[in-house]
């Protein structure tokens, strides 16, 4: 179960990172909640705010199985989750962006 929350941890602290960028920057990007869900622009400050949510449930998973930045299996289960999260991402929002116009 220790690897289960470490894994998760990883992906929720990634997927934090794109949304709290946008959110400061004060760019929309796509979120959960924008529609089509994942696809049309949510506001920035809606970035933020889910950006925020993701980086405190991947902080209180990390809480339930500490690791240090170790090159142990359980580091390596949260950066997979971290890496894993990461390429899905990058292919989506990839996929997201070439069917927008450019500004």
């Amino acid at each position: 179960m220790d690897y289960v929350a470490l894994f998760f941890a990883g992906a929720f602290l990634c997927n934090g990172i794109p949304h709290l960028v946008a959110g400061l920057h004060g760019r929309p990007f796509p979120t959960p909640f924008a529609k089509p869900p994942a696809v049309g622009d949510s506001p920035p400050l809606v970035n933020f705010l889910w950006g925020f949510a993701n980086f405190v449930i991947g902080l209180a998973l990390w809480s339930l199985h500490p690791v240090t930045a170790v090159l142990t299996p359980d580091f390596g289960v949260a950066a997979l989750g971290a890496l894993g999260t990461g390429v899905w991402l990058t292919l989506h929002f990839a996929k997201v962006a070439a069917g927008k116009p450019s500004l």
